[in-house]
Order: C-alpha cells, then structure tokens, then sequence
C-alpha cells in the first residue's frame, strides 16, 4: 500500500560500502503514503509508536516524525526548491533531550551543465563531515556514484541491460558486483498486466539473498518471495512466501505467508473519512492495529 514515488529517475537501494548504507535521495509525496487529496498533515498512531507526517500544498513531504515513546523521537525536516530535494536534516532526542551527536544533515547541489550530476554532502551537527557522494547521470540514468570519506574513496558503476523485454540493472563496488534487478512486464494491448521484479544481493561478489516481486497491472503487489543463497545447492532457495489480495478499490484485504510447514494469514479492516482516506485498519486475527488523524488543506474556490 506504500508506493515509493522516487523521483531523479533512481532509488539507491544498492549503496553499501564498508558496513554502511548511502542515504538514498528521495523524494515522497502525499501519495506514497496511501493518502488521497490535498493532505496536510497524518497522525499515524500504532501498538508500537507513532508517526507523524507533514506536507506542504505540493504534496511534497516536509517534516516526518518518528515516536518510540513521549520522550524518545526522531524528527526529520526536508527542504525543496523547484520541487527538487536541496537539504534533509535528521534530529535525534533521547529523554526528550536534543543529541547532536547522532544527528546529521544532508546537503544536495545539483549540476546540470552538461549531464546531470548530483553533490550529497554528509555533515553531523558536530560540524564533522561524515560522507560525500557524487552521482553521475546520461540520459537520465543513474551510470556512477563515487563515495568520498575520511577512509578514502569508492566507486559505485551502474550498467544497464535489455534482453527481450527483461531490463536489468547491476551495480559494482570497486569493480565487484553488489546487487542486481530485473524487471519483466507482460503487456497485453499496450497495457501492463503483470511486473515481476528480481532483486538479488551478493557479499564480496558472491550470491547471497533474492527478493522476487510479483505485480498487477494496477500496480499492487500480489506475491513476494524472499530467497536465501543455498551453499550446499548452489541456487537460491525460497524462505518465505507471501500472497497479497485488493479490493476493487486497490485496498489490501489479505495476506497469506508460507515458511516452511508455517502458514500464517491476516485480514485488513478499514473505517474510512469524507475524502475517501482510511483512518483506521485493523488486521486480524491479532488484533493489531493503525490509527490515522489527517488534515486537510483548505480548497480555495475559484
């Protein structure tokens, strides 16, 4: 139910390098999190926190907060400028006291001169640097990323394939392959009607873990399948698998896992506002539960 809209063409879910992840740059809309209408703000309560959200009249996401309980938060702040992400700031409060120094700041300066490059640049509230990276686009694709820190520096290549439909994506770190994604679309009359999307990670070049999604042509997903790396094997072998089925509406009403001799199925019950958003689901047979308060910005009639 939670589509990530990325814009700047890609999502850096390959970006790992001595033990830490890169921040992906990303924007988020009001959309992406299952919301409807000129939203501005959600209050998303659960059984084991809180969230909240901001937007601005855009639909873009300004400020995110995270509650683990009245005293302990993270708040994160996002500015924009032409819609295009300019500074992501990440602020820690532990005993409902600021932490500086887990804190950090993002700053991004876009170049578009010649072919697209992006500047991130990773600082703590300390004022010490943490990290840059520089990503480097043709034809608005993401081909390079280079990773600068006080270790030294790493060299992220992307390269691209189409065979037949299948698109694949692979991405190396220092010349040793780190992740790779297929995507297959079956169309019928110019229309998707499924996307199967295989994601696989390998550690020092050797295979490791695969996620496969399977999709409709509204684009919900229906099943995930996680696989682990057989050594014994030599192939990858699925550890769990989850089904998924909507409503007319795109609604999730169900799911059912499989591990192993283990199944366990869930239901989702929804209460819904004016504006068509849903403001409580529950998800049998535990009981567990998401509450949402969403405000609305004022239509201004013409």
């Amino acid at each position: 139910m939670l589509k990530n809209y990325i814009v700047l063409v890609f999502s850096m879910f390959f970006l790992y390098s001595k033990g830490m992840a890169a921040q992906e740059i990303k924007i988020f809309k009001s959309e992406d999190f299952d919301l409807i209408g000129n939203v501005k703000s959600c209050l998303i309560s659960t059984n084991y926190g809180k969230e909240e959200y901001d937007f601005n009249e855009a639909g873009l996401l300004t400020k995110s907060v995270t509650r683990y309980n009245e005293e302990d938060y993270d708040i994160t702040y996002y500015k924009y400028l032409n819609g295009m992400l300019l500074e992501k700031r990440l602020e820690n409060y532990r005993e409902n006291t600021f932490d500086g120094s887990t804190s950090i700041a993002n700053f991004y300066t876009i170049d578009s001169t010649s072919n697209l490059k992006i500047t991130e640049k990773i600082v703590s509230y300390n004022k010490d640097f943490l990290d840059q990276y520089e990503y480097f686009y043709e034809a608005d694709m993401l081909v390079k990323v280079i990773r600068t820190n006080n270790e030294g520096n790493d060299e992220i290549i992307i390269s691209y394939t189409d065979v037949k439909g299948e698109k694949t994506r692979t991405s190396t770190l220092n010349g040793v392959v780190e992740r790779s994604e297929r995507i297959s679309l079956k169309m019928e009359n110019d229309s998707v009607i499924s996307k199967n999307i295989l994601a696989k990670k390998f550690i020092e070049g050797n295979p490791s873990s695969a996620v496969e999604e399977e999709y409709d042509g509204r684009n919900n997903l229906i099943s995930k399948t996680q696989f682990f790396f057989s050594e014994k094997a030599k192939q990858f072998e699925p550890q769990e698998i989850v089904k998924f089925e909507y409503d007319e509406e795109g609604m999730l009403l169900s799911s059912n896992s499989t591990t192993g001799n283990i199944v366990e199925a869930k239901e989702f019950l929804y209460q819904f506002d004016t504006n068509g958003n849903w403001i409580k689901e529950i998800i049998t047979p535990n009981n567990a539960y998401k509450t949402r308060k969403i405000s609305y910005y004022l239509v201004k009639e013409e």
